[in-house]
C-alpha cells in the first residue's frame, strides 16, 4: 500500500457524507478507498452513535444505511386512485330544526366541476376563493335557500360507490356551529370513520360549508348560494381526495 493511500485513509474519516461521496467520483483509486464501509461507519457513528455499539447485523452496509437515512425521504408520488368521481354520488341533506331545507343526490362529476359562475352579490373574499387554482369541491345551489342561525341547522352527507353499490358516511347530523363572517361561510364538521384495514389513520375531519351571499339585510338569516366539501390539510388534490374516500368504512 502506498503512502498516498495511507494519506487518503487518514483524511477520509473526517469528511462529511457529501464530500466522501464526491471523493468516490474523483478516480478509480479514490473510489476503491472511499467505498470502504469503515468510513461510512464513522459517518453513521456521528449521526446515530447507538447504532454502532454492536456489530453490524443489518441487511444494509453502513454506506447504504447512511445514504438511505441521512435525510428525510421525499414524499412519494401517489399511485393512481382506485376510485374516480364518475363512480361516486353524494347524498346531502340539510335541516333547520325539523324542516328539510335542502336534499339532493349529487353526482361526483358535478361536485368536482364546482361553481364556475358565482352569482352577483357574493363577497370578494369568497369570489377569489372560488377562482383560485387550489383544489376544492363546490356545488352551486339553485334555487338558493335561506337559513336562520337560531334554527340550529344540521347536515348529513353519505357517499355511494356505484362500482360496488356500497355506502359510507362522511358527515352524520352535524351542527353548523361555526360562522366565518369574513369569508361568508357557515361550517360543520365530522371525524371520518375509516376501514379497519387502516387502523392508524384517525382524527381526519370532513368539513361542509354553506356559502352565503354578502350584505344580507337580516343578520340572523343567510342566503345560501353554494356548498363546499373539503378535508382541510388531509387531502389537497383530486388524487388525495379519492384515496381518502377509498379508505372510508364502506358498508
Amino acid at each position: 500500500m502506498s503512502s498516498y493511500d495511507e494519506v487518503l485513509k487518514a483524511v477520509f474519516p473526517f469528511l462529511d457524507g457529501t464530500d466522501l461521496a464526491s471523493c468516490m467520483a474523483v478516480c478509480k483509486q479514490w473510489r476503491e478507498i472511499a467505498k470502504d464501509d469503515y468510513f461510512w461507519k464513522c459517518l453513521c457513528a456521528r449521526r446515530w452513535p447507538s447504532i454502532c455499539k454492536r456489530p453490524n447485523s443489518f441487511r444494509l452496509t453502513y454506506y447504504k444505511l447512511y445514504q438511505t437515512f441521512r435525510k428525510r425521504q421525499q414524499r412519494q408520488a401517489l399511485l393512481p386512485p382506485r376510485l374516480c368521481f364518475e363512480d361516486l354520488e353524494f347524498f346531502i341533506d340539510i335541516w333547520t330544526e325539523d324542516k328539510l331545507v335542502f336534499s339532493e343526490v349529487v353526482p361526483g362529476p358535478l361536485l368536482e366541476a364546482g361553481i364556475k359562475n358565482p352569482p352577483t352579490g357574493v363577497s370578494e373574499v369568497i369570489r377569489l376563493h372560488l377562482e383560485c387554482p387550489q383544489y376544492k369541491m363546490t356545488l352551486p345551489v339553485d334555487p338558493r335557500f335561506t337559513v336562520a342561525f337560531s334554527q340550529n341547522p344540521t347536515v348529513s352527507v353519505l357517499v355511494r360507490r356505484k362500482d360496488s353499490n356500497r355506502v359510507a358516511c362522511v358527515i352524520s347530523n352535524s351542527l353548523f356551529d361555526y360562522t366565518d363572517r369574513t369569508s361568508n361561510r357557515l361550517m360543520a364538521y365530522e371525524y371520518l370513520d375509516f376501514s379497519p384495514l387502516y387502523p392508524f389513520i384517525s382524527n381526519t375531519r370532513a368539513w361542509i360549508s354553506l356559502l352565503f351571499m354578502d350584505k344580507d339585510q337580516n343578520e340572523d338569516v343567510i342566503d345560501v348560494f353554494g356548498i363546499e366539501v373539503d378535508f382541510c390539510d388531509a387531502a389537497n388534490s383530486k388524487e388525495e381526495v379519492l384515496w381518502l374516500l377509498d379508505m372510508l368504512d364502506w358498508k
